[in-house]
């Protein structure tokens, strides 16, 4: 690829490069000031030890300036909480040198790793059209789009790898470039690349930009706001693990383009773990352990939606069951609300203008209808059709309704993204004094259900989304995110805030739970909402007789219980705690002549509330010893001659063995205080 000529790319005055790299605004300052007559600036290590440069001073130079081992480690710097290229100017103010050892690094050398191998690609396969090359949370990905007839192989993946090592040992440096929207658009029209040209276009139509920035690494030339690590030699070690489709932009009628992810890490130690936990993942996949176990299906038929079979219902209607009574312990009434919705209730709620495209949508008698994606307006109709005192409040409902959305056939997978699933929703309408006791109490729930599964959990502050994708002011959502993050500093949480993650219609606290593989998931919700009560016009009567608007709570802590299974599969490896197993214990008669004492005892066993099953099968009962195994059936019962006889099991354990005989009542009673949900 032939490399432009850039704006001071003729010079050889370092300054005048600096200063088109880091924008034009520095232009004049670099020339007008000599050498002689620079001033300093004054940066703040975090020990709070002050370090004077001169003016103009980059990452680079503080780094050497505090001693060669950190010049050498450096890999970039971090003021105003934004992470910067090394080679930038540095402004007054606190500053961190990144190196390997800070949390930083590993996004910066993925994002590194995006461009190489995005270079790799563009070497490899000659017209190949670049998009967009993001690190994410577990690595990297960079989507193409292939000259026609070429459809990448697992076999490219590996050349591609081939060519990505020639990159990172030639430690190729990234170099930013600030350039006009013009010189951006007048390079990438010239190398054809139509999507790179797109991007820069919405810049400028969307944001005003007049300028835009460039990263070179070797041949490679890419639109990128950066930052980077100094070269390519900083990468470690990187993997290619998949290729997937993609619609450019997430619009399914835009053109499909071929995702190629990868991940990247500091150096192959991390690198092999993280290749052996995934090995580990893929043996824990839900949809594997949900054919093995017997618990749900999928069908074309209904595509994204759940065909639970008799296990899988077993566990579901368990978990539902958990749900209900410790709602109804801490105050919650359950409602039960229509599938069907006239369009004008998702217009009066803002979806029909937000989120009508995930809708399903059906007409009838010249009337438009909505299939409900969630309860939420439909639970603030229903606080609206009646009459309200601020005696009544706070008033929590609770639904865990049939839900449909509208997903692309490309996004499903298994549970974990469907397009029919049953959500544990629940709506608190209070008052606006109430707000912090009710977010407080239904973090203090969330706590309670996910310590039934062992599950660690993280809390976000999702604020607001951007101005086009939001409803409401900038004061109602100063407002809401600063009544969540007062509940949240009340209740001694720890939080982080997730910028721009919030709902289009309030901000939110998201419980993110860690699995047993040290992936992370989001779960749970609660979201503070003035948005829908205005919308609807709900009120009660307050203490002075005037009429108040409620505020309204939105609480979503399973989720959905689709999605809650999946993860508890692969958490657990199908290990379920013993209380949600679908069969938790079953019976093996060792010949045909016991299978009636085998009967009986199940039929003890279910009238005191435990899920039995009878292998009645005129097989070994060492090889139903091995199936019950595989099954991860937490009980076996053997009944031969004596057991008969005598009214008592021989009792194995699933994964410790034998564990003796002994009465069939003790059993009995041993079982019932196991399995107890301690609520």
């Amino acid at each position: 690829m032939a490399r432009p000529d850039l704006p001071g790319a003729q010079h050889g005055s370092t300054k005048i490069r600096t200063c088109v790299r880091f924008g034009p605004e520095l232009c004049g300052i670099a020339q007008e000031r000599g050498a002689d007559t620079l001033r300093h600036v004054i940066v703040t290590l975090p020990d709070g030890t002050p370090l004077e440069l001169s003016d103009g001073a980059t990452g680079a130079d503080a780094a050497a300036a505090i001693g060669p081992g950190l010049a050498k480690a450096a890999l970039a710097v971090v003021q105003d909480a934004e992470l910067r290229d090394l080679a930038a100017p540095l402004a007054e103010g606190p500053l961190q040198i990144v190196t390997k050892k800070s949390p930083e690094a590993l996004e910066l050398i993925r994002h590194d790793t995006a461009h190489v191998l995005a270079t790799a690609a563009l070497e490899l396969f000659p017209g190949v059209k670049i998009s967009i090359g993001p690190a994410i949370e577990n690595g990297f990905y960079y989507d193409f789009d292939f000259p026609g007839g070429t459809t990448l192989t697992e076999e490219d993946l590996v050349k591609l790898e081939e060519r990505m090592r020639e990159h990172v040992k030639a430690d190729e440096p990234f170099e930013r470039s600030d350039v006009t929207v013009e010189e951006a658009l007048e390079i990438f029209r010239a190398q054809e690349q139509p999507y790179k040209v797109e991007l820069i276009e919405d810049l400028v139509a969307n944001q005003g930009e007049t300028h835009v920035s460039l990263y070179r690494n070797g041949p490679f030339l890419d639109l990128c706001k950066g930052p980077h690590a100094p070269s390519t030699g900083s990468i470690g070690a990187f993997k290619l693990q998949s290729l997937a489709g993609a619609y450019w932009r997430g619009d399914s009628n835009r053109q499909q383009l071929t995702r190629v992810y990868g991940t990247a890490f500091l150096d192959k130690k991390e690198l092999a773990a993280h290749l052996e936990m995934l090995e580990e993942a893929k043996k824990r996949d839900h949809r594997l352990l949900g054919q093995q176990l017997g618990l749900f299906l999928f069908s074309p038929v209904s595509p994204g939606s759940t065909f639970w079979l008799p296990k899988g219902t077993a566990i579901y209607n368990e978990l539902l069951s958990v749900n209900r009574r410790m709602q109804a312990d801490r105050g919650y009434v359950e409602v039960n609300t229509p599938q069907l919705y006239e369009s004008h209730l998702w217009e009066t709620s803002g979806h029909w203008g937000k989120y009508k495209e995930n809708i399903f949508v059906a007409s009838y008698e010249d009337r438009e209808f909505g299939l409900k994606p969630m309860n939420c307006p439909g639970h603030a109709h229903l606080f609206g059709l009646q009459r309200w005192s601020y005696k009544d409040l706070p008033f929590r409902c609770a639904e865990p309704g049939q839900l449909h959305r509208r997903e692309p056939s490309g996004t499903l997978h298994g549970l974990m993204r469907v397009r029919r699933f049953c959500q544990d929703d629940a709506h608190v309408f209070c008052r606006e004094d109430q707000v912090a006791a009710e977010v407080e109490a239904c973090l203090q729930f969330a706590f309670d259900v996910y310590r039934l599964f062992d599950l660690p959990i993280r809390l976000d502050l999702s604020t607001r989304p951007d101005p086009d994708k939001r409803l409401g002011d900038d004061a109602f959502w100063d407002k809401t995110e600063g009544m969540l993050e007062e509940a949240l500093r009340a209740g001694g949480h720890e939080y982080v805030i997730a910028e721009g993650e919030g709902a289009f219609y309030a901000p939110k606290i998201d419980l993110h739970a860690t699995d047993s593989l040290g992936r992370s998931w989001q779960l749970g919700t609660v979201q503070l909402d003035y948005n829908l009560p205005e919308r609807f016009g709900l009120e009660y009567t307050g203490e002075d007789n005037a009429q108040h608007r409620p505020v309204m709570i939105h609480r979503a802590l399973f989720g959905s219980f689709e999605r809650f299974i999946g993860v508890l599969l692969e958490h657990t490896a199908g290990e379920l705690p013993e209380w949600l197993a679908p069969v938790q214990a079953i019976v093996l008669p060792i010949s045909d002549r016991h299978v009636g004492a085998a009967q009986a005892a199940a039929a003890t066993l279910r009238a005191a509330g435990v899920r039995v099953d009878v292998d009645e099968r005129t097989e070994s009962v060492e090889r139903k010893i091995r199936e019950a195994e595989l099954q991860k059936i937490p009980s076996m019962l053997v009944i031969g001659d004596r057991e008969a006889e005598e009214g008592t099991v021989s009792l194995r354990r699933h994964r410790e063995g034998d564990q003796g005989s002994l009465p069939l009542a003790q059993l009995v009673a041993n079982l019932v205080e196991r399995l107890s949900v301690g609520l």
